[in-house]
């Protein structure tokens, strides 16, 4: 492999190898004992119990006041007395609730041949001291459920969970590399997430019937929004292209200013005053248990992949990027161009602000603050050059992942925040290095 196809390799899959290396880090700091947990740790629990007593056995199963907890003390029970196990007892509450029923027990004369507990309620001290007190439970056995050795950062629910949290920051980031690929930037994302999220509140609780709002209701709130913060990406562009004033001085007035409409328009508080139906967007999962804003993300990544290497229109921004006089020259329309990734940005921005109130299930003028900044890190991180003319869309999506698997392990493994911004602004540098690196090296 010459050098020439060595740089073009580590452009097109040094990323996802990092990814890759990030997630096996932080597997391995993460490996630990996992508890057994809801159904599966009763049917473990209720086998125990049936290899030690088979049916002559006398139970009380322990459980917490939580759904988790809930669902395991209905199926232990379920399943003992399936089992014809001779007495099953349910206690949920408190060690001092356990403790009451188990005196109880003995104050009746009913022997506890075991008790029945998950990994938290197993350790309740409660336990310790009652054989020394009660010798009529001096032969009570306690059953909990086996953990496993498993990381916590590969459990489905957190990989979810790195995936639901950046899904707006994915969203808004296509928008940007597209921005930025041109040789521009935006900094009003972060106020236009705010001011998306308040438009599409503030009519659902104004117009729509707010709590009572329907679905098509919330769908126009939702599209008025996108809306506005649409045309604010078309004012930006207008700026650019028309009287060629910088990107950086655009996008910054017009982030100070989405953001004090957004403020004003929610009279500086929080609108809550929306149907519980609203979250499906944010909160759902309808496929497979994904979130839906995160197959929402799947699908606008396969989409703009299509646009930027398969249509004219992609062509027409890494040539508007890489040479803008010689792309006039080629008859490309440069202010179209720029007018639409920059309305397109707007558009995404919004999008995110809605998916946002979703998920939070109201709209505040303080969402999205310093977004712009995790948005473009995705974008320079995923290998998108800053000079524009070069990036990818599936790069700008790990670049997305990769902030957010370094954020949810430092999380885990009990980095403090301060530290975390300090590594998360190395990884920036570190990326930008690189682009200029690549760039000396191809010269």
């Amino acid at each position: 492999m010459n050098q020439t196809s060595y740089y073009h390799f580590l452009s097109d899959y040094g990323m996802a190898f990092v990814l890759l290396l990030l997630c096996a880090f932080f597997s391995v700091m993460t490996w630990s004992d996992q508890p057994v947990t809801g159904e599966a740790a009763a049917m473990q629990v209720a086998e125990e119990i049936q290899a030690e007593f088979g049916t002559k056995a006398r139970v009380l199963i322990v459980a917490r006041k939580s759904e988790d907890d809930a669902v395991f003390a209905a199926k232990l029970e379920q399943k003992l007395k399936e089992q014809g196990v001779e007495w099953v007892s349910l206690v949920r509450g408190q060690p001092t609730d356990a403790r009451q029923a188990l005196v109880e027990a003995v104050d009746k004369g009913q022997a506890v041949d075991a008790i029945a507990c998950n990994q938290v309620t197993s350790t309740w001290g409660v336990f310790d001291s009652l054989a020394k007190q009660y010798p009529a439970l001096s032969q009570t056995k306690r059953f909990k459920p086996r953990s496993y050795s498993w990381p916590t950062f590969l459990k489905a629910e957190n990989l979810l969970n790195i995936a639901n949290q950046i899904a707006v920051i994915a969203i808004i980031a296509i928008g940007m590399t597209l921005v930025i690929i041109t040789g521009g930037i935006d900094l009003s994302v972060g106020s236009l997430i705010a001011l998306s999220a308040i438009v599409t509140a503030r009519l659902i609780r104004d117009y729509a019937g707010a709590e009572s709002a329907s679905t098509m209701g919330m769908i126009w709130c939702s599209m008025a929004g996108i809306g506005v913060c649409g045309l604010a990406g078309m004012f930006s562009g207008s700026m650019v292209t028309w009287f060629r004033i910088p990107p950086f001085i655009v996008t910054l007035g017009l982030m100070l200013v989405a953001s004090g409409l957004a403020y004003i328009w929610a009279e500086g508080a929080s609108i809550d005053r929306v149907p519980t139906s609203f979250v499906w967007l944010g909160r759902g999962a309808d496929v497979l248990q994904v979130p839906n804003a995160v197959l929402l993300m799947l699908l606008l990544y396969g989409v703009a992949h299509v646009l930027m290497s398969r249509t004219m229109l992609g062509r027409y921004i890494y040539a508007v990027g890489g040479n803008m006089e010689a792309a006039r020259l080629s008859g490309v329309p440069i202010r179209r161009v720029l007018l639409l990734v920059y309305t397109l940005c707007g558009l995404l921005a919004g999008l995110g602000g809605v998916v946002m109130a979703s998920q939070l299930k109201s709209g505040a003028p303080t969402y999205g603050q310093m977004y712009e900044l995790y948005v473009i890190a995705a974008v320079v991180v995923g290998g998108t050059s800053l000079s524009g003319g070069e990036g990818k869309i599936l790069g700008t999506l790990i670049g997305a992942f990769i902030i957010a698997v370094i954020q949810n392990g430092m999380n885990l493994t009990n980095v403090e925040s301060y530290s975390q911004k300090v590594v998360l602004g190395m990884v920036i540098l570190g990326a930008v290095l690189i682009d200029r690196l690549k760039r000396w090296n191809e010269t």
